[in-house]
């Protein structure tokens, strides 16, 4: 009896799930095209917008130069380029002072020691910030690439929808089937985010790494890198600053518009994620405890449906499949074949693992390592913005 509880309990959750997703999905699309964006009659013909991009860089020397001639090539806008090298000890400096000389449009600043109570990144981009002198500050990440209107498109969007934040997701620069459906998966953890911002929902706020763009006066009026100095995820509370601040958010799909280099297999996410999703849930054990029960609970009902040969069991495993039905439109959104979404409910487990490996390294450590900096657990807690 309990068994048959669990395994209706399980699907029921497995449909909801995907109910949900399915209704957000409604305010989770890519950024326009600048045919739409002229059909729609944002004012194209205008005079380019002055905007600062920001970029924070320690040891980037792999993908940093490509990121920078990619945004010196951003058409359509008046781009000042400041990148804040931030304590880098392989050839970042001289990759960044070698295209100085090639584009006047570049400046570089440097920090050799970091102050006492901040975070290494967000000092870089409160540095950064404060040397902008454009009407919008674009942070974006050192790994990252962008197509040469995206800054163009979102200013327009911008525009039109009298938004002072535009937020997009990225896109895979290791476009494999498991790295896809990792990143589906990911997508639809967030689709009630993109659907709170893009609804204007009290309360809802979003803000993503690899493309923040913000007014530049709203960005100093909520407090900025500031005020985030000892927060680990900065870019999403950068838009709970803003939402706090009475700012509008709209948030879209980066796809391929927005590259990230995120490792070279779905399994490099948890590392990478190390330092960020135990600090998602503000650093709890009990919260995060509780989700990596319910989660197991909810996929171990599934497997153990399969292999039950009960009807009850067969559906608990066979509507964990629903979710590739919202997964399936969020590709094809993408750009992707449908069929990559039949890889989203078997890679569930990476990202429970990637919370549990979040939880227990920072736990063990009393704290994170973050640019080869340790910061104690105790001070990211009492710092954290929430």
């Amino acid at each position: 009896m309990l068994m048959t509880f669990t395994f209706l309990s399980a699907a029921a959750l497995f449909v909801a799930v995907a109910c949900a997703a399915l209704w957000h999905l409604r305010w989770m699309r890519r950024l326009p095209t600048l045919e739409d964006l002229n059909e729609g009659g944002a004012s194209a013909a205008r005079e380019p917008i002055r905007c600062s991009v920001i970029v924070a860089a320690r040891n980037e020397e792999a993908r940093l130069e490509e990121t920078v001639r990619r945004l010196l090539a951003q058409r359509g806008v008046e781009l000042e380029l400041i990148v804040v090298d931030d304590r880098s000890t392989d050839r970042t400096a001289a990759i960044l002072e070698q295209l100085a000389k090639e584009d006047a449009r570049l400046r570089v600043l440097r920090i050799d020691a970091l102050p006492e109570g901040w975070l290494g990144k967000c000092h870089a981009c409160h540095i950064g910030a404060l040397a902008a002198q454009g009407e919008w500050i674009l942070f974006t990440d050192a790994d990252c690439w962008l197509k040469p209107d995206v800054v163009r498109r979102a200013l327009l969007v911008a525009e039109r929808e009298q938004a002072e934040h535009v937020t997009l997701s990225s896109g895979l620069a290791v476009p494999g089937p498991g790295f896809r459906a990792g990143s589906l998966m990911f997508h639809l953890s967030l689709a009630n985010w993109f659907s709170g911002v893009n609804r204007d929902r009290p309360k809802a706020h979003l803000g993503l790494g690899a493309f923040n763009l913000v007014r530049a006066s709203a960005y100093r009026q909520c407090g900025g890198y500031e005020a985030l100095r000892l927060t680990v995820l900065d870019d999403v509370k950068l838009g709970l600053l803003l939402r706090r601040a009475g700012k509008r958010t709209r948030a879209f799909l980066g796809a391929n518009e927005v590259e990230a280099y995120w490792g070279t297999c779905l399994w490099d996410v948890v590392p990478i994620m190390e330092k960020n999703y135990f600090a998602a849930l503000e650093f709890s054990l009990p919260l995060a405890l509780g989700v990596i029960a319910f989660l197991t609970l909810l996929m171990g009902a599934a497997i153990l449906g399969a292999a039950s040969r009960t009807a009850t069991g067969l559906a608990a495993a066979l509507s964990s499949f629903f979710l590739a039905i919202p997964a399936a439109i969020l590709a094809r959104r993408m750009g992707w074949s449908w069929s990559i979404a039949l890889g989203v409910p078997f890679v569930m487990p990476v990202f429970v693992w990637a919370l549990l490996n979040s939880t227990f390294k920072t736990l063990w450590r009393g704290g994170i390592r973050w640019r080869d900096t340790f910061y104690a657990l105790e001070t990211l807690r009492a710092g954290s913005v929430r």
